[in-house]
């Protein structure tokens, strides 16, 4: 049995057939951003009217548009909620051993400038935590980290924001831009590329951006743009780099250590400290009372599980232990939907099936490195097995909801996918023609407001994204890319993210409407700059990675 996709509903034109392909999208919109409910609950009202959808309007079989949907949930189960739970399980021990105190402090003691605290916390730790746990954890912890050190609740959850900007594309291990590659079938290293071509020159003014931003242009006297220009381009190279050579799984990692490394050795040979500048000094001290001094090797052996982190990615990375992993992998043809829906031109040149193929690589995904990581982080820190099933239970616990959120908006793609929803939001937005690449970034955007996640974001538009692109002739790698580039200018007004920061900093209603407003310029802004970048590569430099 096949079942033909079509486009155009009820014999309508284009735009009100978009219009009812847009209902998921909708729906979501209305219950987070306007309702405000739950994003677990956004997400099952969202699935329920893309099955809707898809049944009532697109006329898919019931069985195929339940496959498609249960195919959607079955691949943010494995590999992405997977990778997440072993992330936070492995700094999760980090905090219960009490190696995370010697962590933060080790940041926090080398400056009482709350310029430069904002610069080593908020964008190159904040970067890290994004790059090994992501989904709110940088956000919390770094906001957290900045109240303890005397920030007031609105100014370190806005300096956090901000900063959770660039990095968030490759957050997690990079499991957004390995959604991307899965929900568009699309090369993950040549979308890491172009990623990280958006991602770079945002990195590279982003801690100047921040301090200007919070403090204005005079914060900059007293030659602390040099730090902030020496984090920006440490970053920023770095992340160029690995994305480019290395893949995406280390480069937030590798980024954000190097930031912080080059940062700590500009402040070691900062003769001018902030004299004179007493209001960009904080008065609390910054090591607390009876805390002792840490040795250089406390501080080594506190690191040594994000240590441990990268030398196992880049095992897992390594060509023939990956060929090796990859051989144990199983391909399951997912029942009822793989070449059982047909797509049919204009979306393709001819009519073609379309595959639907589980890939059950539990030895090689990324998630399992940082497994391995982290049960060789348990052992190295000699965690009693009581201890560290308590961490499992207590980190399963808390992504109980997270994970059914990550679970339907995944549905709630592949079924848009598979019924044709997406096709048809494709074939309207190659109506923006010329200027698509600027509004590329624009939906990106939208997605991460909506979800609160670059992963979900690019779950959902992914594919839509290339179908336009191949319509407009345009790269479809570097629209998929700039989906995700643009998505994360999103990240500081998701209420999900706003909301993480506020229960991190003990933050009031009434600042929290505030910090939406201020996030919100700052949000569009940037997320203009990606697109503008967007449009630079395709029509200036004509930079193209197929």
């Amino acid at each position: 049995m096949t079942w033909s996709q079509t486009y155009l509903l009820f014999g309508r034109g284009l735009w009100f057939s978009a219009l009812l392909a847009a209902t998921p999208i909708f729906t979501l919109l209305i219950l987070l951003g306007v309702l405000r409910k739950p994003a677990w609950l956004a997400g099952l009202c969202g699935l329920a009217v893309t099955l809707a959808l898809a049944i009532g309007a697109y006329r898919m079989p019931a069985i195929i548009a339940v496959s498609a949907a249960l195919h959607g949930a079955a691949f943010g189960l494995f590999p992405i909620c997977w990778i997440v739970f072993w992330a936070i399980a492995l700094f999760r021990v980090t905090e219960v051993t009490g190696k995370f105190e010697i962590i933060k402090q080790s940041v926090s003691r080398l400056t009482p400038d709350r310029r430069l605290q904002a610069l080593l916390i908020a964008f190159a730790f904040g970067a890290f935590l994004e790059g090994a746990a992501g989904f709110g954890t940088p956000v919390a912890i770094a906001a957290t980290m900045l109240t303890g050190l005397g920030f007031d609740a609105f100014t370190a959850s806005a300096l956090c924001l901000l900063a959770n900007t660039s990095p968030v594309a490759f957050g997690s291990i990079a499991i957004p831009i390995v959604t991307l590659a899965g929900t568009t079938g699309l090369p993950l290293d040549k979308l890491s590329a172009a990623v990280g071509s958006l991602c770079a020159p945002v990195s590279l003014i982003l801690p100047t951006y921040l301090i200007v931003s919070m403090w204005g242009l005079r914060a900059l006297r007293g030659r602390v743009w040099v730090p902030a220009a020496v984090g920006g381009l440490a970053f920023a190279s770095v992340q160029f780099l690995v994305s480019h050579y290395l893949g995406p799984q280390l480069t937030d990692i590798l980024a954000s250590m190097t930031a912080m490394t080059a940062l700590v050795a500009v402040l070691h040979l900062w003769h001018k400290s902030s004299e004179g500048e007493g209001e960009y000094t904080l008065a609390k001290e910054v090591a607390a009372e009876g805390v002792p001094e840490l040795s250089a090797g406390a501080v080594l052996y506190a690191w040594l599980p994000y240590g441990l982190l990268v030398v196992c990615v880049l095992l897992w990375g390594y060509k023939p232990l990956q060929g090796l992993l990859n051989s144990l992998s199983v391909a399951i043809p997912w029942p009822f939907l793989h070449n059982v829906v047909r797509r049919m031109p204009p979306i393709v040149s001819r009519a073609a099936l379309y595959p639907a193929v589980f890939n059950l690589n539990w030895f090689a995904a990324s998630g399992t490195s940082c497994m391995t990581a982290t049960l060789l982080s348990v052992i190295c820190l000699r965690m009693s097995p009581r201890q560290f099933l308590r961490v499992l239970f207590s980190v399963l616990r808390t992504l109980l909801l997270p994970i059914a959120t990550v679970a339907t908006v995944l549905a709630i793609a592949f079924l848009m996918n598979y019924c044709g929803a997406t096709a048809t939001l494709g074939l309207t937005f190659s109506a923006s023609g010329a200027l698509f690449p600027f509004f590329s970034a624009g939906l990106g955007w939208l997605g991460v407001f909506l979800t609160g996640s670059d992963t979900a974001a690019n779950a959902l538009f992914g594919s839509l994204q290339v179908i336009t692109a191949n319509r407009l002739g345009l790269d479809p790698v570097l629209m998929a890319a700039t989906n995700s580039a643009g998505g994360v200018m999103g990240k500081m007004i998701s209420l999900q993210t706003i909301a993480v920061a506020a229960a991190a900093t003990g933050m009031s209603v009434a600042d929290q409407s505030k910090l939406f407003r201020f996030t919100l310029r700052h949000s569009i802004l940037l997320a203009s700059v990606v697109g503008g970048l967007a449009l630079l590569y395709v029509y200036v430099f004509h930079f193209r990675w197929v």
